[in-house]
């Protein structure tokens, strides 16, 4: 297990250079999200011995991942308007996170989305660390802890919108790796998702 926690430190690291104050204005973000991604593909494929067996390529695996691409989008939806009409600092707060693709070519970061980082964030987190986790402590315990751990890498980013956004999405993806224990669904998802929410239909 050990090196199991290693490649959550290496995660957790990346994330607060990624979001950080301190580190993120100096970098090129989509670059660095890039590099990251590719870091937790490696790691996740050499630590999985059977990783090929988390890919049962069906029609109803990508359908499922299309379908709840678009559940999610409004799922988002909904939770702008309503956190909007609540709390003065939401808008501001989400329209920071869309402020991160200002100044950047959307045809390349949506391909980095759909393409990289999307795919690479699910095979992380579902496919590494809540499977892990489920061999360990079982798929109750997987789930939230691996939940928590993927909003508490977002905390340097002091976003709350962000943070919430990633609890939300952590649990729904999670809830899917569990429901399915299989990647594809998981994978197709986040990647159409990422896509839609940041490019094609942003909120």
């Amino acid at each position: 297990m050990k090196k199991f926690y290693f490649a959550i430190t290496v995660a957790a690291i990346l994330w607060a250079v990624m979001f950080s104050p301190l580190t993120a204005p100096h970098l090129n973000f989509w670059a660095v999200m890039a590099c990251s991604a590719l870091i937790l593909i490696t790691l996740s494929v050499s630590m999985t011995p059977d990783f090929k067996k988390q890919w049962p390529l069906s029609f109803k695996e990508i359908f499922l991942g299309i379908a709840s691409a678009a559940v999610l989008w409004g799922i988002f939806w909904t939770g702008d308007k309503l956190s909007s009409s609540l709390f003065s600092f939401a808008r501001p707060e989400v329209n920071l996170i869309y402020d991160m693709k200002s100044g950047h070519n959307t045809l390349v970061i949506g391909i980095l989305l759909l393409t990289i980082i999307g795919p690479a964030e699910e095979i992380f987190w579902r496919g590494f660390v809540q499977r892990n986790f489920i061999s360990k402590y079982g798929p109750i315990i997987a789930f939230f802890v691996t939940t928590l751990i993927y909003a508490l890498v977002h905390l340097w980013s002091f976003n709350f919108m962000l943070i919430a956004a990633a609890a939300v999405c952590g649990g729904f993806w999670g809830f899917m790796y569990t429901w399915r224990k299989n990647l594809t669904a998981v994978v197709v998802s986040h990647a159409l998702w990422d896509v839609a929410v940041f490019i094609i239909f942003p909120i």
